[in-house]
């Protein structure tokens, strides 16, 4: 019997002291109780309180005979070690990667003689319950792996298909077959966004099981939908647009930039693509990041700053730039009141980046859009809407 012992945070702000999380965190751990228990991963030290309430209530007086430890990460493995104290005869199932890293979280565990290192096709049989393990290095860390529940078809996935979000705001443990998509996108680009190839393996390691659950280590569990979020999955982490459209992310001081950026997006709506307007001064980098690789088409638009960019537009290309973004067609509008210095930066730090189109010509604004300006604008949008 699978038993479910996760947490939510309704009070974090800041998930990995960077991204907002305005609906809280899952932190998901499991209990497979056969003829062996075994203990799927546990939680952030948040929620420590709470999980071994749900461990306690479970358990009862019996003693586990594994801790499976997917991925070592902080928010997964809190309190292993104080597992291991807890129950002497327990035994660690991680990969050897994990394992050898595991010292590095918990300096005082000894861990020798109670571990099993587990590769691709390894199984630990529970009795009516068995698991297989397959390595999943780079999604998003060298030492994780994922397993199959191969009586009950489930995939625990480790950080695959994990979402922003508590599962009191879903409303329960699985996933409402509509809304997974946005908090899992703005997830996945900014927490594996680099790591494109490796999650390609994962899903070809993956693509022959019959797998009838997804149950990732954030958010719900995924069960009718597992056709669609794995297409998605396969459309990001091959780097592809998932929709034709475009994102106009701009950084204004004064206001000068901000009147051009709206401008640019009612003449995209116009034209019939859709737009999303994100101000960088604002948002919050994670989400002009989640739609600049969800759109085929990308305008920035930014004003120049002692003698080089505005620091919300460079701070969302270097964010770009190791997340690995690639494959778009780009625009690029500066302004500049005496010495245009944004569009020079900008187009560096592009042209750094794999297989980005710059589409000209760019426009330069000197302070406040004229009706000149305004025509410029109007061809780059020309030029940026035509299909390719």
């Amino acid at each position: 019997m699978l038993h479910y012992i996760g947490c939510d945070d309704t009070t974090i702000e800041l998930f990995e002291n960077q991204y907002p999380v305005p609906e809280g965190m899952a932190y998901n751990s499991y209990v497979i109780e056969d003829e062996k228990i075994a203990v799927l991963d546990t939680v952030d030290a948040r929620c420590a309180e709470q999980w071994r309430q749900n461990l306690n209530d479970v358990l009862g007086s019996r003693t586990p005979d594994y801790l499976v430890i997917h991925h070592l990460e902080p928010d997964h493995s809190a309190l292993a070690f104080e597992l291991l104290q807890r129950f002497p005869s327990m035994r660690l199932v991680a990969t050897q990667k994990a394992l050898q890293m595991f010292a590095q979280f918990f300096p005082k565990a000894d861990i020798e003689g109670r571990t099993l290192a587990v590769k691709d096709g390894d199984t630990l049989p529970l009795g009516v319950h068995t698991l297989r393990f397959f390595t999943a290095p780079m999604v998003h860390w060298p030492e994780v792996m994922v397993s199959f529940d191969e009586s009950d078809k489930l995939l625990f996935s480790a950080d695959a298909f994990g979402k922003f979000g508590s599962l009191s705001v879903c409303g329960s443990t699985d996933a409402d077959d509509t809304d997974w998509a946005c908090e899992a996108r703005r997830y996945y680009f900014n927490i594996c966004g680099k790591y494109g190839g490796p999650v390609q393996t994962l899903l070809r390691k993956v693509a022959t099981l019959d797998v009838k659950t997804i149950c990732p280590l954030h958010g719900p569990r995924l069960t009718a939908t597992i056709k669609e979020c794995v297409s998605l999955y396969n459309t990001w982490s091959s780097y592809e647009a998932e929709k034709k459209g475009v994102l106009v992310a701009y950084a204004s001081i004064h206001g000068g930039t901000k009147i051009v950026a709206e401008y640019l997006g009612s003449i995209f709506e116009e034209r019939g693509l859709e737009v999303s307007l994100i101000d960088l001064t604002n948002t919050d980098v994670s989400y002009a990041v989640e739609d600049a690789f969800m759109f085929d088409r990308v305008v920035f638009a930014a004003s120049s700053y002692d003698a080089g960019l505005f620091p919300p537009m460079h701070n969302l290309l270097h964010h770009l730039a190791i997340k690995a973004f690639q494959n778009k067609r780009v625009a690029i509008v500066e302004n500049g009141s005496w010495a245009p210095s944004a569009g020079r930066v900008m187009r560096e730090m592009l042209q750094a980046m794999k297989n980005i189109k710059i589409v000209e010509p760019a426009v330069t604004i000197r302070s406040r859009m004229t009706g000149n300006d305004k025509q410029a604008l109007s061809q780059l949008a020309d030029v940026l809407s035509e299909e390719q």
